[in-house]
């Protein structure tokens, strides 16, 4: 019996080794990374900066009571300036890399140009008139093309305010006792720009963004009346006025719900 148990034993032993010896060698193996979630642009952002503009507007000299021209003639004014810029909005991405938002803005500056009437009865008078502030609501619609770089169009609509101003005479430069009042005129706009992550460039936190954008807005038709200073009445001639104005800003961005990749520890 001993010498039974003894060489089943035995058999057990040699059949495991073998068993062992078939197989293969255990692998070691470290465990995958994690994968960092894609940066999202959906969430709402506001930003501030400031740029340089340019306007030119068709004039034209008519009567204040008719409305008819005097000259007939159509003469192009313009100015150019700097301004300030202050904003929000909200985007939400969508389809992988299309992003699509609203915003709102204002421009705060001084863009000075002048205005000519050439039929006055006095003779030709002019005054400096300035686009002191402008503001938009629109849409933007773009395109990712890389992760954090953000290409887009924009429009929507826009207003505009443009300054008080005495004429004087086009040729001496002596006061002709006109001077027109301020005026709100508004209209619509276009353009377009880059936004992009400021931490491409290693500096700033991961929230902050940069973007650069070009604006045309063009505005309705506004009649400005001339006005005698002494009695604030209607002059005959009146000055027809109708603006387009340009301009180009580069703004800092603050994006509130960034998510993006975070900070994985090493061990």
């Amino acid at each position: 019996m001993k010498k039974l148990v003894l060489a089943l034993t035995a058999v057990a032993a040699f059949s495991g080794s073998a068993l062992a010896a078939d197989l293969p060698a255990r692998t070691y193996s470290k465990a995958p990374p994690v994968l960092e979630p894609a940066p999202s642009w959906t969430g709402f952002y506001f930003f501030g900066g400031a740029g340089g503009g340019v306007w030119d507007a068709n004039t034209q000299a008519v009567t204040t009571v008719t409305g008819i021209c005097q000259t007939c003639i159509i003469q192009k004014q313009g100015g150019d300036g700097w301004y300030g810029t202050v904003g929000a909005g909200y985007d939400w991405q969508f389809s992988g890399a299309w992003v699509a938002g609203i915003f709102g803005d204002g421009q705060f500056g001084s863009l000075k140009g002048s205005i000519v009437d050439q039929a006055n009865a006095i003779g030709s008078v002019t005054g400096s008139i300035k686009n002191e502030d402008n503001w938009a609501a629109g849409v933007r619609l773009g395109y990712l093309v890389a992760p954090t770089v953000y290409s887009y169009v924009n429009g929507g609509y826009s207003g505009s305010h443009w300054n008080s101003t005495s004429l004087v005479s086009s040729f001496t430069g002596v006061a002709s006792g006109l001077h027109t009042n301020s005026f709100n005129q508004n209209g619509w706009f276009v353009g377009g720009g880059v936004e992009n992550k400021l931490a491409l460039f290693g500096f700033l936190g991961p929230n902050w963004f940069m973007k650069t954008e070009y604006r045309a807005a063009y505005y309705n038709t506004h009649t400005v009346n001339e006005l005698f200073d002494t009695t604030g009445v209607l002059a005959p001639n009146s000055i027809t006025f109708k603006p387009l104005v340009q301009t180009i800003s580069t703004s800092l961005v603050y994006r509130f719900n960034w998510t993006g990749a975070p900070v994985v520890s090493k061990y």
